[in-house]
């Protein structure tokens, strides 16, 4: 769990320091727990591997796996009644001090497998928090996944202090157990009170540079997409930095931002994002809103896909479910299908639903490959969104061509006796200033020559 990060302006009782034990250490050895019923829409399988990859993220060693096919889950433990017991003989066959489900789990079902089972008890929204927790690094990240913590531990308190009763017994014990909860939940509830006022200030702080931004700055493209995509290793290729790229789930969790300037000196603000999974916890997707407004916010998306993973169309439905939920599914969308260099030769990833209708790329972001189409891709859907511009500026208003090079995109650029005649597109938040200096009407139906587009890059 990441240290507090809110100052505490109330009196510090050591009686009133609420326990966080379950999102405070990851466990070392565990044993993964899933159901399949008719219900299930991922493959089993490749779902337990990617909770293995999610567990290894978090540093526990994973050493079996028990999966119950049934027609409906159990509502007090999940499983069935014999299979607890199977998991109870295999957690200590293998010397397990947990057991991680890959779904998630009421609080009652948590409760009852606690007191069955005698191990920690995780399910994957748990163990998603925990990783957040090791991997926040700035200060709106830290509040972020607090606040998350906080909202899953409220309704699991009484399982959290559930070993009080059964470490004394009685009920004058369990009554000083049932006091120390509700001193928690009081606590709990003040930190939630006073995360949400932090975050919310982040939030407007955030909205004013977004506002400023749009009038003053340059377009803004996001990568978004599933986890471990390649979205870190896109952006280093085509910004020319050196962010953390790890081949390990949420290797990015903090939002980064990069400056991207074109041949023709046009920049943009490339964005890496913190990757999507499947069954994103809620309580995850509300508290990251501030920063995942940036990407609903955003002129273009960049939906970085791994196409060499055997779920990549069920991975695609779980990141475009995730930007229908943030409010981002109508933003403009290029489709980036990386990791090409490990497909077979002559396969190519067909893609269904809204995502076959897109425009895509096939790259390689470690080998650099077709990273000259996508940017090419990137300015031809930009341009869509831009107002088209003919004009002379002249050359007493040279500030305004320096603001269409670092803007707009442009298609031509002459010098004539009136000024300097540009040809190309500018955002519609810049716009303004050219209007006056507009060619005539039919002038601009002279049709557009592709210019090849071949990044700068400036961090």
């Amino acid at each position: 769990m990441p240290e507090q990060a809110i100052p505490q302006n109330k009196p510090n009782r050591d009686e009133e320091k609420p326990m966080r034990g379950l999102l405070s250490d990851a466990p070392l050895r565990a044993i993964l727990a899933s159901i399949e019923t008719p219900e299930t829409d991922w493959p089993i399988g490749e779902s337990l591997d990617e909770l293995e990859q999610l567990a290894s993220t978090a540093g526990v060693n994973c050493v079996d796996r028990l999966v119950q096919r049934m027609d409906h889950p159990n509502s007090s433990t999940l499983l069935g009644e014999g299979k607890v017991q199977e998991l109870k003989a295999l957690l200590h066959h293998h010397d397990c001090d947990a057991v991680i489900f890959d779904l998630e789990l009421k609080p009652s079902q948590h409760r009852n497998l606690e007191r069955e089972l005698e191990v920690q008890v995780l399910d994957r929204t748990a163990l998603i928090l925990i990783i957040f927790g090791q991997r926040a690094r700035t200060r709106e990240g830290r509040l972020q996944v607090e606040l998350a913590q906080v909202e899953y531990d409220l309704p699991r308190l009484t399982r959290q202090w559930g070993h009080l009763s059964r470490q004394r017994g009685g009920t004058q014990q369990r009554g000083e157990g049932e006091k120390q909860i509700e001193v928690d939940r009081r606590m709990l509830r003040r930190q939630k009170e006073q995360l949400l006022e932090e975050l919310e200030l982040v939030r407007s702080q955030r909205q004013m540079h977004r506002e400023r931004r749009k009038y003053t700055g340059a377009p803004v493209v996001a990568l978004v997409g599933y986890t471990n995509a390649g979205k870190s290793t896109l952006l280093n290729r085509l910004a020319g930095s050196q962010t953390l790229a790890e081949d390990k789930l949420f290797a990015t969790l903090d939002p980064t931002t990069r400056r991207v300037r074109f041949a023709g000196g046009q920049e943009i603000l490339l964005t890496d994002t913190v990757g999507f999974v499947q069954r994103l916890p809620t309580t995850l997707v509300a508290a990251f809103r501030a920063t995942l407004e940036e990407v609903a916010e955003a002129d273009l998306l960049v939906h970085v896909i791994d196409a060499s993973h055997p779920s990549v169309r069920l991975q695609v439905e779980a990141v475009e479910q995730v930007l229908e939920e943030i409010g981002a599914g109508g933003l403009p969308i290029v489709l980036a299908l990386n990791k090409a260099d490990l497909l077979p030769e002559n396969i190519i990833v067909q893609l269904q639903g809204v995502a076959a209708t897109l425009p895509q790329v096939s790259v390689s972001a470690m080998q650099g490959t077709n990273i000259d189409v996508l940017l090419r891709c990137i300015n031809e859907t930009l341009i869509q969104q831009f107002v088209a511009f003919d004009v002379v500026i002249p050359y007493s208003h040279g500030e305004l061509v320096a603001q269409f090079h670092q803007f707009g995109m442009i298609e031509s650029e002459d010098y004539e006796e009136a000024g300097t005649h540009l040809r190309g597109h500018v955002p519609g938040n810049h716009s303004g200033p050219f209007y006056p200096f507009q060619k005539a009407a039919e002038a601009q139906e002279t049709p557009k020559t592709d210019v090849p587009l071949i990044s700068e890059h400036s961090a």
